[in-house]
């Protein structure tokens, strides 16, 4: 099967630049708003040489996994823009839970399935399953001529293989029994990208958004340890602010608003991070 666009994206305008391999979905998507692509571009492709993750981390996708770029290109201040990686973790929950056959995997930080999405969203940037990482979320931008912004929206998902030699869990639909291929996932995935992104209105509708993705946020409630520039915050996640910024309640009561970090939950949080 061939990487296709479903019928809603296709009519909506969006276009679809698929690969057999490639360095970096990302940085294919930002050559083409840098040389004056409208944006609405889906940059795909089943093996990356070259991902990245945050903080310029590598993100390894062998053959068979899915890299995945939207550009976007967007006036929207850079704020609001970064909120597009809220956009893409609940179409790329959403996408799973249409492919992912109901009963076949148990999700959440404790393994139990019972009263819990089978897929969570980590903030800021992940997709866990049964606590593992099944996907990351990277944006990148590119400022453009006339005050507009190129953004691209990456999201690299473990299909049939993951890393062995990660700090932190990790997982793969295959390693959890699912059947699902990259061609399959990536269908619903621009199907349910643009009902999100409908959702989302260019950040008008980013208090929806917001809600939504905190009926899927993981470790809601929960002990976590933020580490942010070599320094470790620990305390109880309470919820995402209006920015989508991450609020925990410390342990002396105070309540503290991040913009950036790396969040450990449960048992992790208690250690040293």
């Amino acid at each position: 099967m061939a990487f296709r666009l479903a019928p809603t994206s296709a009519s909506e305008g969006f276009r679809l630049e698929a690969h057999d391999s490639v360095g970096s979905t990302n940085a294919v998507a930002l050559d083409h708003a840098r040389a004056g692509d409208p944006g609405n571009l889906w940059v795909v492709s089943k093996k990356q040489e070259n991902g990245r993750g945050r903080r310029g981390r590598a993100w390894l996708s062998p053959e068979g996994n899915l890299a995945a770029t939207l550009l976007v290109i967007t006036k929207a201040e850079l704020r609001l823009a970064a909120t597009l990686g809220f956009v893409a973790g609940l179409a790329l929950s959403d996408a799973l839970d249409a492919v992912v056959p109901k009963g076949r995997i148990a999700v959440g930080l404790d393994g139990a399935s019972e009263g819990r999405n089978r897929f969570e969203l980590k903030w800021p940037n992940d997709v866990l399953a049964s606590g593992a990482k099944l996907a990351g979320i990277l944006l990148e931008s590119a400022v453009l001529e006339g005050g507009r912004f190129g953004v691209a929206v990456g999201i690299g998902v473990n299909v049939v293989a993951f890393p062995d030699d990660l700090p932190y869990p990790a997982t793969s639909l295959g390693a959890l029994g699912a059947t699902c291929d990259a061609e399959t996932l990536f269908l619903a995935l621009s199907d349910a990208w643009s009902e999100n992104a409908r959702l989302w209105n260019d950040g008008r509708g980013l208090s929806a958004i917001r809600q939504r993705w905190l009926k899927r946020a993981a470790g809601l409630g929960g002990q976590v340890a933020v580490r942010i520039d070599g320094n470790v915050v620990r305390g109880t996640f309470e919820t995402i602010d209006e920015d989508c910024r991450f609020v925990i309640r410390d342990d002396q009561g105070s309540v503290l608003t991040i913009a950036a970090g790396d969040v450990h939950f449960g048992a992790v949080a208690s250690a040293r991070v």
